[in-house]
């Protein structure tokens, strides 16, 4: 996997002990970091998911209470096809 850096703003202490670590300290850290960030991009793609099938739910049960069956829904696909 490539890498890329990026710049993120900390209190001046942690950024001066930071600079003091050795390779194989800033190299632990930086993969936390990674893991840190792969797990928020995991729960924002579970969130836009679940948001998704909540959108199709309550679109499916609005379209059942207008009486748009299965049946219905796929004469029509069925005709403009």
């Amino acid at each position: 996997m490539s890498k890329e850096e990026i710049i993120i703003q900390v209190p001046s202490n942690i950024a001066q002990a930071y600079r003091n670590f050795t390779e194989v300290e800033r190299e632990q850290i930086e993969a936390k970091i990674t893991d840190l960030l792969e797990l928020q991009l995991e729960n924002r793609r579970k969130a836009a998911i679940e948001k998704l099938r909540n959108t199709m739910k309550k679109a499916s049960q609005e379209a059942k209470a207008r009486g748009l069956t299965p049946e219905i829904l796929e004469s029509i696909l069925n005709d403009e096809a």
